[in-house]
């Protein structure tokens, strides 16, 4: 059908300067014989191809452009009308409690996208150290076996001293790699590391208030359309993947502008 179409934008353009058969009329001749497609084809293949890579190139750069503005479009709405998380007390804050600027971080510790994700978070904070918070919330997923026990482990060691969850958080993301190989024995290691205090970690990893706060942060992420991670809300507008520090700067700088 591509080669059809591209045919007859060919044939088209042909007649705007001669004498020639319409675009319709080259139309139907192809669909009664398709070998005249096929013999223009052998006759000289490479313009042919050259044609194809060259619509499927525009075709391409038209729905990149057209998912910029749906994306743009999208974004102006949540500025308006920001999505609301819920940051309950007691939650770990990463950056000052009294900042600008709210990062949801909606994340899972085994997701290879959440570990580029954590690194252009670290960048922002450096980036924003007055002006930007970050609160960590669980979209542990099915297929990664480690997530949810790491989830767990960050919880119960926030139950002991928020510092050693945030040091507790960026040990399991910069070694990631551990927490495939050497399973929970990772997870023991980076928690022993952040200073965790282990016989009560082991007591507190079953408590049903971790449980409870886990299956409310992924509730709340499936509310938000957030299916796969990482996630982020920046003062209720949303980022849908490991996107890079220039899109967070964006977002937060528009944030900061509005509030002088």
């Amino acid at each position: 059908m591509k080669a059809l179409k591209i045919f007859s934008i060919g044939a088209l353009a042909l007649s705007l300067v001669n004498c020639a058969p319409s675009a319709k009329q080259l139309k139907e001749a192809v669909e009664k014989d398709p070998s005249i497609v096929f013999v223009a084809i052998e006759k000289d293949p490479e313009a042919f191809i050259e044609v194809v890579n060259k619509a499927a190139q525009n075709a391409q750069r038209k729905a990149q452009e057209k998912a910029v503005a749906e994306e743009g479009k999208k974004r102006d709405e949540e500025f308006a009308n920001p999505l609301q998380p819920v940051v309950e007390e007691g939650r770990v804050i990463f950056g000052p409690k009294d900042a600008k600027v709210t990062i949801i971080e909606y994340s899972d510790f085994e997701c290879p996208y959440c570990s580029k994700g954590h690194a252009t978070v670290d960048e922002v904070m450096k980036a924003y150290p007055k002006d930007v918070r970050v609160v960590y919330k669980h979209l542990p997923l099915d297929f990664h076996p480690m997530a949810m026990p790491a989830a767990r482990y960050f919880e119960a060691i926030a139950m002991q001293d928020h510092a050693k969850a945030e040091k507790f958080y960026n040990l399991v993301f910069e070694n990631q790699g551990d927490l495939r190989t050497k399973k929970e024995g990772s997870l023991k290691e980076s928690a022993k590391k952040a200073g965790a205090d282990m016989k009560r970690l082991e007591k507190d990893l079953n408590s049903e208030a971790i449980t409870k706060r886990i299956e409310a942060d992924m509730e709340e992420a499936r509310k938000f359309g957030f299916s796969g991670t990482p996630g982020f809300l920046i003062n209720g507008v949303s980022l849908r993947g490991a996107y890079p520090f220039s899109e967070f700067k964006d977002i937060i700088d528009r944030h900061l502008a509005a509030k002088k």
